[in-house]
């Protein structure tokens, strides 16, 4: 897939703005931004094949501020130091040049499936792997990440930049890609945008069910988890899909599909090996 393609998926992201109220931080207004750049043009956008997708997020990102007529980029990625050990990190620093105002911003790119079978509410949104969820992330960005600004550490950094961090105020990019289970698709959860909802998950039982066999599918690397199915050009059968599929399950990975059931109409999947 084209970095174009990447970087609209991008900005056609969905934010999870009532994360606030878990966060006590306010939500950067990236619909506003997003609704800026849109349709983007003239797009050059440089980074490595082998970049992983959360790199190239953060790049876009910083390709969006950068070509905005509202924000400009004062600092990106500040490496906070206590001697030689690495105590984290500072996504970004930008200027609200309508509001004269210095923002940290810390941006977060997610997919999350809704396990029913969690309890409580909010703990029920879980990477496709099982490996972290919402709420570890959110718990991470509150006591770690937002603080940070107010060590030691970093107000010599910032004073290079002639800023103080008690004039900077903090906020979140929580983008989300929300799947809910094909099995209970009716199902409404609580608390979370519903427009950031793109898709379904389901074991390997139900999608050999016989449901899907008439169906077209490709499974995208990760990096182009990003990329609306639409653009896609290579499509595979059911048969064709199940080997490299499996492959994936074994290996204990839950991979994403792209499905397209007729000529312009698409969705998308993940399979869980859980």
């Amino acid at each position: 897939m084209s970095f174009r393609n990447q970087y609209l998926g991008f900005l056609r992201s969905k934010p999870l703005t009532n994360i606030t109220p878990q966060l006590g931080i306010p939500a950067f207004d990236f619909e506003e931004l997003s609704r800026s750049l849109l349709p983007a043009t003239g797009i050059e956008i440089f980074m490595k094949d082998n970049e992983v997708l959360g790199k190239r997020i953060e790049r876009f990102f910083e390709y969006g501020i950068e070509n905005s007529d509202r924000y400009q980029m004062i600092a990106k990625n500040i490496q906070v130091f206590k001697g030689k050990i690495t105590i984290g990190e500072l996504d970004f620093i930008i200027k609200d040049l309508y509001h004269k105002k210095t923002i940290h911003v810390e941006l977060v790119y997610k997919f999350y499936l809704y396990d029913p079978d969690i309890n409580p509410e909010f703990h029920r949104w879980i990477g496709p792997n099982r490996k972290d969820s919402l709420l570890q992330k959110v718990e991470k960005l509150k006591n770690k990440q937002f603080s940070l600004l107010y060590d030691e550490e970093v107000e010599a950094i910032l004073e290079d930049f002639q800023l103080y961090s008690a004039k900077i105020e903090q906020q979140v990019c929580y983008l989300a890609n929300l799947f809910i289970p094909f099995s209970r698709k009716k199902i409404q959860p609580q608390q979370l945008d519903h427009n950031c909802i793109v898709g379904y998950w389901m074991n390997i039982e139900e999608f050999a069910s016989g449901l899907f066999e008439s169906f077209h599918f490709y499974m995208p690397e990760k990096k182009d988890w990003v990329v609306d199915p639409k653009y896609n050009q290579n499509w595979f059968s059911f048969t064709d899909i199940l080997k490299p599929l499996n492959e994936k399950l074994n290996q204990k990975k839950s991979p994403l599909l792209w499905v397209k059931s007729n000529e312009d109409s698409y969705t998308r999947f993940f399979i869980v090996w859980w």
